[in-house]
């Protein structure tokens, strides 16, 4: 049977046209969360336009606050790309988590061992090893996905409890600083520590690279067409020549070692060392920021500025404002709900659609 090839001039084409609709999506979708959050700090007795004022002022008015939320945006840019990246191949990761923690822990591991070296090779060496157990972790899924066909949600909530687990167990033990109660590892060595330039963390330049490395190469190369063609129709992608099995887990394991990496620079940037309190959560936010960036590499990095500076400056409008600390989370479920909701009335109005049209000759 002949397959059919693919024209050369589609690989050309960038990974997703701008869509204006599309995009005013997020943007009503935070403007009708923040609305809400309002309603409730007035409820709460508190002035909204007061905790908005503290917590922008904070995240962005001045040299600090804007670090300090850039800080706090690298790990959510890297993550939000992980799951971007599996979406973008019609694959759900939601063990960005987990692969988070095995990056993080990793790196850990090889700012503490290798001692002597200078910082433009160490610094790389412990990335590199944050990115490569990060799809490791990813790449198991990849691999059930893609020769055994179990779901990738239930591989990656499964391995994201294994890797919690085995983290904590090596940091409380293997891992564990010397004569210190607390489950942690040592401080990495100085030579390990990535640098800030003016209060600017290095982390999120590298991870602002790399948005716009995956989005070139999602538009602008084969590998990234077929991911995008297997994420569009396996079958298409199949009958085209595409080796859909090689790209699934391909995908898996690139969006695995961005999460990898994400937990690298969490540690070598931000922490210095693995603590498993420290990097709670930052995998999960990723499925926020990728849906609020409409899984586009470069929408990912202004959606995680966002939510980056509102958990840089949730302490300072708390205590000018007397707001619940919980509301960071509040304001973040909401977005999500919000933001995700089309994608559900999308769902199931194309699953309507399908059993009306549906039927003997079909």
């Amino acid at each position: 049977m002949s397959q059919t090839k693919v024209a050369p001039k589609e690989v050309g084409k960038p990974a997703k046209n701008f869509d204006v609709g599309s995009w005013l999506v997020p943007v009503i979708a935070v403007l009708v969360a923040m609305s809400l959050a309002a309603i409730l700090m007035r409820l709460q007795g508190s002035n909204p336009l007061t905790a908005y004022k503290s917590l922008f002022t904070t995240a962005f008015g001045s040299a600090a606050g804007i670090g300090a939320t850039l800080g706090k945006s690298t790990p959510l840019v890297l993550s939000g790309l992980a799951v971007a990246v599996g979406l973008r191949a019609g694959l759900f990761n939601i063990g960005a988590q987990g692969q988070l923690l095995s990056g993080a822990l990793a790196a850990a591991w090889a700012g503490v061992t290798f001692e002597g070296l200078p910082g433009y090779i160490h610094i790389p060496i412990a990335l590199i090893v944050g990115a490569f157990f990060g799809s490791i972790v990813a790449g198991i899924s990849g691999f059930l996905k893609a020769y055994r066909g179990v779901h990738e949600v239930i591989t990656t909530i499964m391995l994201n409890s294994i890797v919690m687990g085995i983290a904590d167990y090596l940091a409380s033990h293997q891992l564990r600083e010397p004569d210190q109660f607390l489950t942690r590892t040592s401080e990495i060595q100085a030579s390990a520590k990535m640098p800030v330039y003016a209060h600017l963390p290095l982390g999120f330049f590298i991870a602002v690279a790399l948005a716009g490395a995956i989005w070139w190469i999602l538009g602008r190369t084969t590998s990234g067409f077929r991911i995008e063609t297997v994420g569009r129709n396996r079958h298409a992608a199949w009958y085209a020549g595409i080796s859909v099995k090689r790209t699934v887990i391909s995908a898996m394991l690139i969006s695995g070692a961005i999460a990898g990496l994400g937990g690298a620079v969490e540690t070598l940037g931000i922490t210095y060392r693995y603590a498993p309190a420290f990097n709670l959560g930052l995998g999960f936010d990723g499925i926020t920021i990728a849906l609020l960036g409409r899984v586009h590499p470069l929408g990912i990095i202004p959606g995680a500025i966002l939510i980056g500076g509102m958990r840089a400056g949730a302490a300072n409008m708390q205590f000018d404002s007397g707001v619940a600390p919980e509301l960071v989370d509040l304001l973040m479920a909401l977005i999500l709900l919000l933001v995700t909701a089309p994608l559900i009335t999308r769902f199931f109005k194309n699953s309507s659609n399908k059993s009306m049209t549906s039927g003997w000759g079909s």
